[in-house]
């Protein structure tokens, strides 16, 4: 491997054969195959001369230098919304100013209502400026989502993390349309946000389980389209992730919790319901990606059988996503040599 496929802080070893953003992404308007992607399988991942003969070992390492380099990522987006909000000029990485500027399903009945005040948190605070980033995560049961946000997401500053997960939708949830807590969940800006699960149970769950008419859950994929567009020119970068794994390893990871005392607390009884109706499951999920995977907000498949190829690959796409934003530390907004003369002033005032 040549030089310059490792990065000069920290020793991260980028993917081989492209980025994981070109690897992984699923292209807008094709229709989605998720019976050819393997979930077992290694895309970018450099060959045994790199990791050696302990890829699980190499891979983990690999994702604690990549989550030093997130939370360095993670502070100077806070700072970059910070200075924007205030006024200030904002830095690249390049130096000067920048450019400037679970199972949730709504009522059928609500999708329809429209002028809904915007929460705290949530959009009206893009107007103040700064950009934020939200990592989308999708799984089957079993699909790693939880283990996802623990090994990569928890790498970064909770501080500067906006983790929000969608269980049953409670009664107010109900009385809106099924973006409605979407939106009051999302980062303000200068933060990092992870969905897990999202609004696309919406048209998962609800597609499936038949909870709402078909032509309900049909007419959510453009509001859903409409809604990430809206929210890129705001300022939100997704990262809408599906974590792909098989029947097979799902069959094993229930097993694991069944026969593990600690892990009886993760099971639900009802996953073996929904585990009969896997095939309805991945033909819900392709029309989804394939239905929402724009230039916008595109979609990427990780494998995700193998638990540490997983967190390695999200680690890489949200470094990879940072890279694009193109952030450095914003310069001061007054003047350091007179306020260091203050500090260093001997004087004491009683």
């Amino acid at each position: 491997m040549g030089r310059d496929a490792v990065d000069g802080a920290g020793g991260v070893v980028r993917p081989v054969a492209g980025t994981m953003r070109e690897l992984l992404r699923m292209t807008p308007g094709r229709a989605v195959d998720l019976g050819s992607v393997d979930p077992r399988s290694t895309p970018g991942l450099p060959g045994p001369e790199v990791t050696g003969p302990q890829r699980k070992e190499w891979a983990r390492g690999q994702v604690a230098l990549i989550g030093a380099e997130l939370g360095r990522q993670q502070e100077m987006l806070f700072a970059d919304a910070k200075a924007r909000q205030a006024g200030q000029p904002v830095g690249t990485a390049a130096g000067g100013e920048g450019p400037g500027a679970a199972a949730g399903v709504a009522g059928p009945g609500a999708d329809a209502r429209a002028g809904e005040p915007m929460a705290a948190g949530g959009d009206g605070l893009a107007a103040a400026g700064g950009r934020r980033v939200l990592l989308v995560l999708q799984a089957m049961d079993c699909g790693g989502k939880d283990g996802t946000v623990k090994r990569v997401a928890g790498a970064m500053n909770p501080l500067g993390l906006h983790v929000r997960s969608f269980g049953p939708p409670t009664p107010e949830e109900l009385r809106h349309d099924f973006l409605w807590r979407i939106r009051r969940a999302l980062p303000p800006p200068g933060y990092v946000g992870v969905f897990n699960r999202s609004h696309y149970e919406d048209v998962l769950v609800a597609r499936v389980e038949s909870l709402v008419p078909e032509s309900i859950w049909r007419a959510r994929y453009d509001e859903i389209n409409a809604f990430e567009r809206e929210q890129a020119d705001a300022g939100v970068v997704l990262v809408k992730v599906l974590l792909h794994i098989s029947y097979a390893e799902q069959g094993r990871r229930l097993l694991e919790r069944l026969d593990e005392p600690r892990k009886h607390w993760k099971y639900d009884p009802s996953d073996i319901d929904a585990r009969a109706r896997w095939d309805d499951y991945q033909a819900a999920y392709a029309e989804a990606l394939s239905r929402c995977g724009t230039d916008a907000a595109p979609w990427y498949v990780v494998p995700a059988d193998r638990k540490w190829f997983r967190d390695w690959a999200v680690a890489h796409l949200l470094r990879e996503t940072f890279d694009t934003l193109d952030l450095g530390y914003p310069p001061a907004g007054f003047d350091v040599r007179h306020e260091r003369e203050r500090l260093l002033r001997p004087e004491r005032t009683s």
